[in-house]
């Protein structure tokens, strides 16, 4: 069973920047597509990025573009998220999520499995 464990979420200023790591266990990352999204009380969950799984193909959400970057490590089994920029409207519960084919998505439907997620707090 695919195991997801987000970190790296924590209270910053605008303007700061904050990197997310997921750790993978339980399956195959190499053939795993990774996906990131964010939720807020009383929202439905905000796609932010995806990478294919050899990270030659990214994928992004409108409100990533441009400010956050996915990448990820197939020797290490950890996916993450470059957050640069942040604003109070980052504020999120950040999630972590793997889906069993290799292509990326931006729906959160086509990802089976999924981090317990981090709490990522903008405020000045």
């Amino acid at each position: 069973q695919v195991q997801l464990a987000e970190s790296g979420g924590g209270s910053v200023q605008p303007g700061d920047s904050l990197r997310l790591s997921c750790e993978f266990s339980g399956g195959t990352f190499s053939e795993s597509a990774m996906g990131w999204f964010r939720q807020t009380p009383g929202k439905e969950r905000e796609f932010l990025a995806s990478a294919q799984w050899n990270g030659r193909v990214t994928l992004y959400g409108d409100s990533a573009e441009g400010r956050f970057t996915i990448s990820r490590n197939n020797a290490k089994n950890t996916a993450s998220l470059q957050m640069n920029g942040l604003k109070e409207e980052d504020t999120a519960t950040y999630y972590c999520a793997a889906r069993t084919i290799p292509w990326c998505s931006s729906f959160a439907r086509e990802y089976e499995y999924w981090g317990r997620g981090t709490q990522v707090t903008v405020s000045s």
